[in-house]
Parts: C-alpha cells; structure tokens; sequence
C-alpha cells in the first residue's frame, strides 16, 4: 500500500524495491524450511506463538527504517517471522478436521488473509496520512501480540481440549487410522516422494502470482491509472474482497464433491482446474485503458487464485501423514517462496527497463494450468504416502 509513498519518503527505484520484495521472500523461504521442522517438533501452540512474536517484532522494526536497505534488512526478519504461518495453519486443519472437511476450513482460514487486505486500504492510508508511515508499521504489528494473547488462551489439539464432546472428536478422527506418535519424519524420506514434488511445483508456479497482487498492485494501479495514494483505496478493496469469496469458496467446493460421492483425487483437481481457467481473462489486464475493468478482472484472478490455494494446501494433507504435514507444507512453500522471490526481482527490472507489466500478467495468466498438469503427472490419483 505505501511502496509509491515510500519510492519518495525513503527514496528507491523500482528495481530496489523488487529487491526489498525479494529479500522478504528469501528470508520467508529460508523460514519455512525451519517453520515446518518447528511445528512439527514443538507442536502448533508453542512453534506458532514464537513465529507470530517474531513476526510482530520485525512489523514494528519498519518504522525504523532510514534507507532501502535497512527497510530490507526489516523486511527479512518479517518474512522468516511469517513462514511459520501457513505449515502452522495447515497442520492445525488437520489436528482439527477430518478429510472431507479440510479444504472447506483451509479456505476459511486462508480467507483471514484477504481479510487483512482488505483491512489494509482501510487503515494504512489513513494512519499514514494523519500519523506518519511509521505508525502505519507500529499499529499493524502491535496486532500480533494481542492476537497471540488469544492464542495461547484457546488453542489446544482436540483431544486435549476441555470443551470437546465425545460425538466432535469421533467425526475429527474419523478417517482411517494411522500413526499419530513418534519423531516427525527426516526431510531425506520426503524429498525423494514425487507426490512432495508436485507440491513444491504447484507452489513455485502459482505462489508468485499471488505475491505479485500483493506487492505490486497497488503500485501498478497508481502509475496506470494516475491514483493518489487514498484513491486506491475502494479499487484495492474490491480485489481483495473478492480474493476472500474465492479462498472460502475453492475450499467448499471440492469438499461438497466428496461429500457427494467423488473422490478426493476428482474433487480437488476439479476445483484445481476451475480456478485454472479463471485466471485466463486476467491475461487482458494491461491493456484495459478502464480502471475498473481491471479491477473486475484481477479480482477474479485474485479470488481464482485463493481458490486455487486452498485446494493446493489440503493437497498436502490428503498425501501425508499428520506428523509430516508441517515438513510438507515447510518444503513446499519454501518453493513457493523462492519462485515469488525470482518474480519480485524480475519484476522490479521488468518495470524499470520497460516499464511494462505485460510479461508479468502473462504469467500470472498461464502459470496455474502448467502446474495443474506437472501435479496430475506426479500424483495422478493423490493416493496417501505410506512413509512407515
């Protein structure tokens, strides 16, 4: 939201900036390595409370930020903070939910990030203005703390938990039986699995795409289109909005096929493949010379996309055991992260040297079908991975 204020605040070129997003996305690549073994080896209530604490810590350290690269350096340590995040989130779906339910609530919590976009051009444009950009960064990463206050009040594993009925744990472990003790699983017995592949790939092809909305949108919209920093507000809004309809709905979509009869393997690809072909109309997007036709659609790119994600997250789930899911989801991010930290280069030199988003829209058109069918190779019937 403040990369065109802070191009002249702070002072950076485009190609800094594509820097300063790439060392957000290194670190947070080199975080989910960690974060998956952490969740994994502490548990989601202790591994996700240190996350989150660093996370909020790193938000705050913005503020002090004098140059490009010292708000880098910030950008870094948020980024290894918040790679605990999504191998957190997903292993505690599959504490909590059974299968045929997973991708429903993956969707719902995935859609707690949209929430956040949309929050952001409510208040960070607003706190800038009327308070300096450094609170914006105070405000947004205090929210962590209290957060985590509720956190550790309410967060335990459901057969720990006080207030679970006997009928809510039996649906919770509803499906067949496996091991849930014992040490988490060697990355050296996952990496060879080429269903671990075609979770990486589908993270490598697809992650950068959402990073690019992310980091790159509201920028683009003010050089395109003319807009002051308080006139991106409504346009960043609707995007956004309509990022958390695709995130809840991707999710219940596949899980309303299973719970009709189809197979898992059918239900998620199907979804996979719907959201695919979603993202195509965004191929036109930067030739609109209309504001709001863009809007309409890099919205439905954006809600296709966490549509998509949903259904790629549970993926990992439906493969692995529990006690390897944190790894899984630690492994495969981190490829989605260092595909989004190439973009944000690339991005920057892209923008600079021709100052054009043509090729970045074309990927972000076509990447989603080529890693639906580098999934489909590697796992064509997502069968579970015996690793006992």
């Amino acid at each position: 939201m403040l990369a065109k204020t802070l191009e002249t605040g702070i002072g950076w070129t485009s190609i800094q900036y594509g820097y300063i997003t790439g060392a957000f996305q290194g670190a947070y690549a080199i975080g989910l390595l960690g974060g998956g073994y952490l969740m994994d080896r502490l548990g989601t209530r202790k591994g996700y409370s240190i996350a989150v604490s660093v996370w909020s810590l790193a938000a705050i350290a913005h503020a002090a930020a004098t140059s490009a690269f010292s708000f880098g350096v910030a950008r870094s340590f948020l980024g290894i903070g918040e790679a605990a995040n999504f191998p957190a989130c997903i292993k505690t779906v599959a504490e909590w939910f059974p299968k045929k339910e997973r991708a429903l609530a993956a969707g719902v919590f995935n859609a707690g990030t949209n929430i956040g976009a949309v929050v952001a051009p409510l208040t960070v444009p607003w706190l800038a203005v009327s308070f300096g950009w450094q609170m914006a960064f105070v405000a947004t990463g205090a929210l962590g703390f209290v957060w985590l206050i509720f956190w550790l009040l309410f967060y335990h594993k459901p057969e720990n938990h006080p207030r679970i009925s006997d009928s809510e744990l039996a649906l919770i472990q509803s499906d067949p039986v496996e091991r849930v003790g014992g040490a988490s699983i060697p990355w050296g017995r996952l990496l060879p699995r080429r269903e671990t592949w075609a979770f990486i790939i589908g993270k490598f092809l697809t992650d950068p795409v959402w990073w690019f909305y992310l980091f790159w949108l509201p920028k683009y919209l003010q050089e395109k289109f003319g807009l002051a920093l308080m006139q991106i507000v409504l346009p960043t809004l609707i995007v956004y909005n309509a990022a958390s309809i695709g995130s809840i709905g991707g999710g219940w979509l596949s899980s309303s096929l299973i719970k009709s009869g189809r197979s898992i393997n059918f239900a998620r690809k199907t979804a996979m493949m719907i959201c695919a072909l979603c993202m195509l109309p965004v191929l036109y997007a930067p030739f609109c010379t209309n504001l709001w036709l863009a809007v309409v659609l890099i919205s439905l790119a954006t809600s296709a996309h966490q549509g998509w994600s949903a259904n790629l997250f549970t993926l990992s789930s439906d493969m692995f055991p529990r006690r390897a899911i944190g790894s899984i989801v630690g492994i495969g991010a981190t490829g989605g992260a260092l595909g989004g930290m190439l973009m944000q280069i690339t991005t920057g030199y892209v923008v600079q040297r021709t100052h054009s988003y043509v090729p970045l829209f074309l990927f972000a058109g076509l990447s989603y079908i080529a890693a639906l069918g580098i999934i489909h190779k590697l796992s064509p019937k997502l069968e579970t991975v015996l690793l006992d």
